[in-house]
């Protein structure tokens, strides 16, 4: 059996300590590999239903093969995988501003890591999604100004809760207007969200995008033995 519980790295950052856990969880018989930021809970392996489905409906909304995606924000990885599962999708650029977590997928320290790492699909880029979203050259230092057919995000809490008061930024509608210009003609805009659906940001992306919707995501949490319910917006931009 495995340890009760390891703190596996901890990184000082611009935005709080960083750290990586594993602890073993007792009453399911399971290891669960948990990313905290400071004293808040980023990320647990434990619950992963609302990012997967993040990668599935907003794969699901377009047609063709050879898709280039970006998926903001590496966390544990089960976006990216999701997104890398489909046999449609011809790149992936994951962007993550904490230069540990791409250290932690490359170095094979998360469980994940290894199978990222070795898809050449796949491509980690250390930067701030948001500042990149703002700028013209956008996701691919290869390639400024590339579009993409889809740009997925699970990084801040919900569009009013964010990880870094900065962030705020890219929820109003000049930070929207300035992400169209990253998805190609029919491209795809995916965020996570761990609220229940906002009306009032549907809204805000229907001023931007031809098409809007807020998709609830229910979830059972084992450990409450209780249903929750968390969100992915999805839009997109007009052909």
């Amino acid at each position: 059996m495995s340890k009760y519980f390891e703190e596996l790295d901890y990184r000082p950052t611009p935005i709080g300590a960083l750290s990586l856990r594993r602890r073993r969880e007792m009453s399911l018989g399971v290891d669960v590999f948990e990313i905290k930021l400071g004293e808040e809970f980023l990320m647990s392996s434990l619950f992963t239903t609302s990012e997967i489905a993040l990668s599935h409906l907003g794969l699901a909304e377009l047609n063709g093969t050879n898709l280039d995606v970006v998926v903001g924000g590496l966390g544990l990885g089960y976006t990216a995988e999701a997104v890398l599962d489909s046999t449609a999708v011809g790149s992936l650029v994951v962007v993550d501003a904490l230069e540990a977590i791409i250290e932690w997928h490359e170095t094979g320290l998360l469980p994940l890591g290894p199978k990222l790492s070795a898809d050449a699909r796949c491509r980690f880029v250390l930067g701030d999604f948001f500042g990149l979203a703002a700028s013209p050259d956008g996701f691919d230092p290869d390639q400024p100004s590339r579009q993409f057919d889809a740009i997925l995000v699970d990084i801040d809490h919900s569009p009013e809760f964010f990880l870094n008061p900065a962030n705020a930024a890219f929820y109003r509608l000049e930070g929207l207007l300035r992400l169209t210009d990253h998805l190609r003609p029919g491209g795809v805009f995916g965020l996570w969200s761990n609220d229940l659906p906002d009306a009032s940001f549907t809204a805000r992306l229907a001023e931007v995008f031809a098409e809007a919707r807020a998709e609830e995501v229910p979830f059972h949490n084992p450990l409450q033995n209780a249903t929750f319910t968390q969100t992915v917006y999805l839009a997109r931009k007009a052909v």
